[in-house]
């Protein structure tokens, strides 16, 4: 049959990949999925259930075994042609996402491999978009206000996570003068806001996990800030804004933070986790900075569970500016919701899920 879109996707199978695709299946459009080998079969079992749970015909998805890092993306040249002569967009989520990542690999990865992506892109004769997914965390150390159609600064960064991503998204601004580029910022991505479905346990789940240890003891001492906010996103509201955007043309060319334009500080998270856990919120907050001595410390992340890379989150006093994001969204009536709204629907996943 002849598809009135052909994505190629990098990144499969992985927890917003896997939604993405299954958020824009439709009959009439064909996936071209690149999968590591070490995924393959993951990759095959998760488009037997997206095809499934859509209705979109099995024969609409190609798994093709690939890395980024190689040259022609580690395709076979065959397939390689093909996605050539085919694809009219492309979604390049494929990225190291951790923040004690080592330089070497951040850089073959997330530099490297988005070259590679860039590279291929420019070879797309029936090109409509390119939709890059970046980070709001390509500010680094900046604080205050960050813009979306702000990128470049000397401010450093707090691991390589951070810096390749900040460089790999200077790659893609650059084609923003020949191609149809649309770059998106999410900020930290949580569960569903409605199941609480998540792979892994990170971010806000160092601090749920700290609380679950002994919950009516640990909440009467707030160990969050009142001056910093940490930006939390339901993979779902994340999913449908990329989903819709990058089928609207008044996104092109743009730069946009999928965050929340609300935000809770650090101490009203912490709140928000504790009274749903317990009815009650925390009697005393110790000083910030005391707080931060305590958790670099080398006995903090037994006890806690927070890892040292990730206590400078909880820290610095930087706000993503939605301001592109929310005119763009709003003819499609996406919003994030707020964290109290769905935080129930967090706690109840980790209390079904406790070891992910």
């Amino acid at each position: 049959m002849a598809f009135s879109r052909t994505i190629f996707l990098t990144g499969f199978p992985g927890f917003i990949a896997e939604r993405l695709v299954a958020r824009l299946a439709k009959e009439e459009f064909q996936f071209f999925l690149l999968v590591q080998h070490a995924f393959l079969d993951h990759a095959v079992e998760a488009v037997k259930q997206i095809s499934d749970d859509t209705k979109t015909p099995i024969e609409n998805f190609a798994v093709i075994e690939g890395d980024i890092t190689q040259p022609d993306l580690g395709m076979e040249p065959d397939d390689a042609a093909t996605v050539r002569y085919e694809t009219t967009d492309v979604f390049h989520l494929a990225a190291v996402y951790d923040l004690a990542v080592e330089r070497d690999l951040a850089t073959r990865v997330n530099l490297e491999g988005t070259r590679n992506v860039n590279e291929f892109v420019r070879g797309l004769k029936l090109l409509k978009r390119y939709n890059y997914i970046s980070t709001c965390y390509v500010a680094g150390m900046r604080t205050g206000v960050i813009r979306e159609d702000e990128l470049e600064h000397d401010k450093g960064f707090r691991n390589f996570y951070e810096e390749t991503k900040y460089l790999a998204e200077t790659e893609v601004e650059k084609l923003k003068t020949e191609l149809p580029v649309t770059i998106f910022r999410p900020s930290v991505v949580v569960g569903d806001s409605e199941t609480g479905e998540i792979p892994k346990y990170d971010g806000i789940y160092y601090l749920i996990h700290y609380l679950r240890k002994a919950p009516y003891l640990l909440r009467a001492i707030n160990v969050g800030n009142k001056t910093v906010k940490l930006n939390l996103v339901p993979v779902d509201f994340v999913v449908n804004a990329i989903a819709e955007l990058s089928m609207d043309d008044k996104a092109k060319g743009k730069t946009i933070a999928i965050a929340d334009p609300d935000p809770l500080t650090t101490s009203e998270l912490f709140d928000a986790l504790a009274e749903e856990m317990t009815g009650r919120r925390s009697e005393f907050s110790p000083v910030p900075k005391l707080v931060e001595w305590f958790l670099m410390k080398p006995f903090s992340p037994p006890v806690t569970g927070l890892p040292h890379h990730a206590v400078p989150y909880f820290f610095v006093e930087q706000t993503y500016d939605t301001s592109v994001a929310n005119e763009l969204l709003a003819p499609h009536n996406i919003n994030c919701p707020n964290f109290r709204s769905y935080v129930a629907n967090l706690l109840k996943f980790v209390d079904e899920n406790p070891v992910l």
